[in-house]
């Protein structure tokens, strides 16, 4: 008995002297002395090649100067063609990603930019918190309002009048909301009135103004909700709507469009106001491109090339060129120029795939702006030759990793780029592109090394693909689970299901051992091979 109390104590004493560390420990987590990390700094070690751009905008009267609205970065600007871009909204705004951006054309200082990406992506679509306003050329921002409109498509201001500027508000993502439609301010952004309204699932995905009489506006009403599996695009909301007494009042334009469809864009002609450009998302073979030669009466498809609606919820953008009625630019994974109207069309060279917007000089329509997933380029010959993106350090990742080398090396997956591998600090003037290379995989990978001696490294990319790359050699090996691209299938149909995202991970015990994740676990210890 008197061994059994004795045994009883020892136990008791163990266990509160182990509590009693577990207690010490936090409470010297929770007293850690802030001061110590005053002097840590934030510092860019790239790499210097634009992330996604959906908004960019130039000023009328100057050639050389442009700004870049991105998703996440903020705001950028150019005064000098784009052989340079500074951010001018760092510490200003309290959300970093622009929907629209739109200067002033009688007032160059005068620069309205809209948060809130309208890309209604399954990752990384990010919202906003309304409308900036910059009085002096970009040097100073000021919240405007709009606080709960999320996704703004588009800016259009009065081409005489900065006081006056429209707001297209697509509106919330996930869910329904009242703040959409189409918003218009009389005094600089100070207050607002929502002038054109559907209902709570209806957002406005584009906004077209008439500058050769600014009481004339189109837009386009998309009725749609973002699902965490699929997007639901049209509905009954869905429509083209016309004002011609500066929003007061709006009309359904109806005659020769289908009756019902998803997500549009619209864009008026200032060469020939009488045209108008619609590129429209319908079932089958009503998609494609529609014309209207009366302000919008009647409406004409005139071409039905698939190309043209390629995956609708990420652009569905068309411009009309303001001093040729016949010249038209419908952006999309290409941007496809027509010099007929409409009626045939050919691919125009850009740095880069995915593209949102493309600002046209009104004056000089070899002057043009293009805003694209890899950033903003500036074209002074029509489009056949543009700036460089690898300028601007505005790149999206999905996220990082580091090894354990002295220095290290930070690596990540960029959207719709390359994922790479970059030094935290160089023997050189500093880390450029020379010292920065691809690895494994796309751009949504999860990657994967043996941290003390990253040689072969384990990349993913959407939808289950996963690849295994050898640094020495510099090439890649598919080791995809099971052989099948999903892009176009039947989740219900597939051997296994993995996200855009598929996470993959190196033991810590064992770097030879891979764990994969899709609807269940994968593990390899052989290099893919099994």
């Amino acid at each position: 008995m008197k061994k059994l109390l004795i045994l009883t104590l020892l136990v008791l004493s163990v266990l509160a002297l182990d509590a009693q560390k577990k207690k010490n420990k936090s409470n010297d987590t929770n007293n850690i002395d802030a001061s110590l990390y005053e002097g840590l700094k934030w510092r860019n070690i790239g790499p210097t090649r634009g992330g996604r751009s959906v908004a960019s905008c130039g000023v009328v009267n100057d050639p050389m100067t442009y700004y870049m609205g991105t998703t996440g970065g903020g705001i950028w600007k150019t005064t000098d063609g784009g052989i340079n871009w500074k951010n001018i909204s760092d510490g200003q705004l309290k959300t970093g990603t622009v929907g629209a951006i739109s200067v002033s054309e009688s007032d160059p200082n005068v620069i309205y930019a809209g948060m809130g990406e309208h890309a209604v992506r399954g990752v990384m679509t990010s919202s906003g918190d309304g409308v900036y306003k910059s009085t002096d050329a970009g040097k100073t921002w000021k919240h405007m309002g709009l606080d709960k409109s999320m996704h703004i498509s588009d800016v259009v201001i009065h081409p005489s009048n900065p006081d006056i500027v429209y707001v297209s508000v697509q509106g919330a993502l996930y869910g329904p909301s009242s703040e959409r439609g189409i918003y218009k301010s009389i005094d600089g952004g100070a207050n607002w009135s929502k002038v054109l309204f559907v209902d709570n699932r209806t957002g406005a995905s584009s906004l077209s103004m008439d500058m050769t009489n600014p009481r004339i506006l189109y837009a386009a009403m998309w009725d749609h909700q973002r699902y965490p599996w699929t997007v639901r695009s049209g509905g009954p909301g869905s429509g083209l709507y016309k004002s011609a007494d500066s929003g007061e009042t709006w009309e359904k334009m109806e005659e020769g469009l289908p009756e019902e469809f998803g997500k549009a864009g619209i864009s008026v002609s200032r060469a020939n106001p009488e045209r108008v450009f619609a590129i429209i998302e319908a079932e089958g073979s009503k998609s494609g491109l529609y014309r209207s030669d009366d302000a919008g009466k009647k409406w004409t498809q005139i071409n039905k090339d698939r190309v043209l609606i390629t995956r609708s919820w990420y652009y569905m953008e068309v411009f009309a060129d303001p001093q040729d009625e016949n010249k038209v630019f419908v952006l999309n994974a290409p941007v496809m120029k027509s010099i007929d109207g409409g009626r045939s069309f050919s691919n125009v060279s850009v740095p880069h795939g995915d593209n949102h917007h493309l600002w046209i000089n009104p004056t000089n329509n070899q002057l043009m702006i293009n805003s694209n997933d890899g950033g903003a380029n500036v074209s002074f010959n029509g489009g056949q030759s543009w700036s460089t993106q690898e300028n601007q350090p505005t790149a999206q990742f999905y996220r990082v990793i580091t090894d354990d080398l002295v220095p290290y090396n930070v690596y990540g997956g960029q959207q719709d780029n390359s994922a790479i591998a970059i030094p935290s600090r160089t023997n050189g003037w500093g880390i450029g592109w020379k010292d920065w290379y691809s690895v494994a995989g796309c751009e949504s990978a999860y990657l994967a090394f043996d941290p003390k001696n990253p040689e072969v490294i384990y990349g993913g990319c959407y939808q289950g693909i996963i690849e295994r790359w050898e640094k020495a050699s510099g090439e890649g090996k598919p080791i995809m689970q099971y052989l099948e691209q999903r892009l176009s299938g039947i989740p219900k149909d597939f051997s296994h299901r993995f996200n855009w995202n598929a996470p993959i991970v190196a033991s810590p015990h064992d770097p030879n051992t891979i764990y994969h994740a899709g609807n269940v676990v994968f593990k390899t210890t052989d290099g893919g091979l099994t």
